[in-house]
């Protein structure tokens, strides 16, 4: 359960992030499910570039805190730009 906590808590808070981006801009909405989602794999892979990137890598290494951060901005980043790109392929 210890190794599941930290990969939970990315994927909430990317989730947290894709809709919170969202709704600040309106332009890259893709819904609440497609931001959920979207939002859940960034908080992942943002946690996992954050650990790999130096200077970002002490951002992992600050435990659950660090890993709540990294999701919630890597799942902000995500959805911001899979909602740029929905866009655009639909202009």
């Amino acid at each position: 359960m210890e190794a599941l906590l930290p990969i939970i808590i990315q994927l909430i808070a990317g989730g947290v992030g894709g809709n919170g981006i969202a709704q600040a801009l309106k332009q890259v909405n893709l819904g609440p499910i497609g931001n959920t989602i979207a939002g859940a794999i960034g908080g992942v892979g943002g946690t996992a570039l954050a650990g790999a990137v130096p200077g970002l890598d002490s951002l992992a290494g600050m435990g659950l805190a660090g890993d709540g951060i990294a999701g919630l901005v890597g799942g902000g980043v995500l959805t911001a730009i899979a909602g740029f790109v929905k866009n655009k392929m639909a202009s």
